[in-house]
């Protein structure tokens, strides 16, 4: 997948395999330039909602920063551990400093924190939490049972959100740009062979079935009766398009064949995130 969707990079990536430094020292509520803060590269979110950002910067324009962001020493400078959406917003916001709390962390700790506060803000979608939690696992040897408790969640919750990682990559994607709901996304796995899951996946998205229809469906396809109204897979260049289309317009974008046409269908919020669409496409 490309990397603007964050599969394959984001909390994939996160984590150095190099020795773990043993840290202990925290501090209270700081305030730092603007300029010494650092972004991490391979911190958990991989996509900012621009809408969402610059809300985030009118509203700290006109009452400032009310939480502050946590950073960890790196060198001469410190690195986020959480909060880069605040941190961004404060850079559009024209700030010098910036509230911050520093905590001298080591990589695990550096990892839980940022997936703690993303999973409590709800601001990790299902792929990258999936991604988040396998990279806890096979970098620092946890267990699922250990991850579900520091992260406070039922193992449950965990076995499930990681068994998306088994679809192929482009329906991860679909899950990712919130094409597919993560129970659909898991509702399809019970299809044995992947242009099974591709079709199945297609169909769900495009016609919005329920899980409890993806799952009747899915039944036929296991047991070979494929539904005549099942839709072929897409063709590569189709995926490949609308991936980079959802990349120029951030908007969610299918390239699809139906009834022996070919559709390009584009999402838009509201009048005026369409002009945005049609602006960025008027200039191309």
């Amino acid at each position: 997948m490309a990397n603007k969707s964050g599969l394959g990079r984001g909390l994939a990536s996160l984590i150095s395999t190099g020795p773990v430094e043993e840290t202990v020292v925290t501090s209270a509520v700081d305030e730092l330039s603007i300029d010494l803060i650092e972004p991490n590269a391979k911190q958990p979110r991989s996509d900012f909602d621009e809408e969402k950002l610059a809300e985030l910067t009118a509203s700290i324009k006109n009452h400032g920063l009310l939480q502050p962001i946590v950073v960890r020493p790196m060198g001469d400078k410190y690195q986020i551990i959480a909060g880069e959406r605040r941190w961004r917003a404060c850079m559009d916001a024209d700030m010098d400093k910036i509230p911050v709390r520093i905590l001298t962390k080591n990589d695990q700790e550096a990892v839980e924190i940022a997936l703690v506060e993303n999973l409590q803000r709800d601001d990790l979608n299902p792929i990258e939490a999936a991604y988040g939690y396998r990279s806890l696992l096979m970098t620092y040897g946890m267990t699922q049972a250990a991850v579900a408790k520091r992260l406070g969640k039922s193992r449950v919750s965990i076995t499930n959100t990681m068994r998306l990682l088994d679809l192929p990559q482009e329906i991860q994607e679909m899950v990712f740009r919130g094409q597919l709901s993560a129970g659909a996304a898991r509702a399809i796995l019970s299809v044995k062979d992947d242009e099974g899951k591709m079709r199945l996946a297609q169909k769900a998205a495009d016609e919005n079935l329920s899980v409890r229809e993806i799952e009747t469906i899915a039944r036929l396809y296991t047991g070979g009766a494929l539904p005549k109204s099942a839709r072929p897979v897409s063709p590569k260049s189709f995926r490949n398009v609308a991936r980079r289309l959802r990349r120029l317009l951030n908007a969610s974008v299918s390239v699809r064949r139906t009834r022996n046409k070919n559709k390009i269908e584009i999402e838009f919020s509201d009048e005026d995130d369409l002009l945005r669409i049609f602006n960025i496409m008027a200039s191309k």
